[in-house]
């Protein structure tokens, strides 16, 4: 996924934008956002629910045998979705795993603990074919939403194109230049955060 040089390019990045701002970036690069578990077994089980009630109304079948095709129908899915893993679960749903997980990261990598409230973090999820910035209250103060979007297009499309390293680098150098905007550095700053890249 990202060889160490690759690591060490994104973190001389986050470093070269931290000096431009008040800002603390931290970058997470996760596989995947959830483990998707627990879909086959949804879907397994509301075909053994949906199943038996078009063969009990349009056939004569005995209930042991229809207890048969219901078990056989329901393993089947489970297995078919446990097959396709991730790409079984909706896209509404495999978004929300993955924001769910950038806020868990958010909190647990102390970005909310910064002394300015300025902590940033660029979130993404791999399979999921996600990316989010995430920037804490000051930050939310100063820059609009929409100002990383521009951020995350961009990205995403790197990534979709096999480019990780080089998609990261540049994410990192644009949100650099948005929060030296709007957080100019200040006199006695101090690196609060790693800077290194976190894979999951």
């Amino acid at each position: 996924m990202l060889s160490a040089a690759d690591r060490e390019r994104i973190e001389e990045a986050v470093r070269r934008a931290e000096q431009g701002t008040a800002g603390e970036i931290v970058v997470v690069v996760a596989r995947r956002a959830g483990s998707y578990k627990s879909e086959p077994f949804l879907y397994g089980l509301l075909a053994a629910l949906a199943v038996p009630w078009p063969l009990i109304l349009a056939t004569d079948l005995s209930a042991p045998r229809i207890f048969t095709i219901q078990v056989t129908v329901a393993a089947l899915v489970m297995a078919l979705a446990s097959f396709l893993g991730h790409r079984a679960a909706p896209l509404a749903l495999r978004r929300l795993r993955a924001r769910s997980a950038a806020a868990r990261e958010f909190f647990g990598r102390g970005l909310a603990d910064t002394r300015g409230r300025t902590g940033v973090l660029l979130y993404v999820a791999l399979c999921e074919h996600y990316a989010e910035v995430l920037g804490d209250v000051a930050i939310g103060r100063e820059v609009a939403e929409e100002e990383w979007k521009g951020v995350i297009e961009t990205l995403i499309r790197g990534l979709g194109e096999g480019r990780h390293a080089d998609a990261l680098v540049a994410a990192v150098d644009e949100i650099g230049a948005i929060l030296a905007r709007h957080l100019p550095p200040e006199a006695e700053a101090k690196d609060e955060l790693p800077n290194r890249v976190v894979v999951i």
